[in-house]
């Protein structure tokens, strides 16, 4: 996604943590985007050899940081 394009979000609601998946909401999002699809593939592969071997998102903890990278990216303005 490149700059022009980039939109801000905010958080409208706090995630919750949950004892159960829930699978009625994974399989649609399976069903509509591949790159979830694909995500999940891969996770599962990682928990079956052990280890992590996928390539996934950085996380950063603090978001001065964050939106460093994101800018070195071309992902924000």
């Amino acid at each position: 996604m490149d700059a022009e394009h980039f939109m801000q979000s905010e958080i409208l609601f706090s995630a919750k943590e949950k004892e159960s998946l829930d699978w009625d909401t994974i399989n649609r999002l399976v069903d509509a985007n591949r790159d979830f699809q694909h995500f999940l593939n891969d996770l599962m592969e990682d928990i079956k050899v052990g280890k992590v071997k996928s390539i996934y998102d950085e996380i950063y903890e603090d978001e001065e940081v964050a939106q460093i990278k994101c800018k070195e990216k071309g992902m924000l303005p």
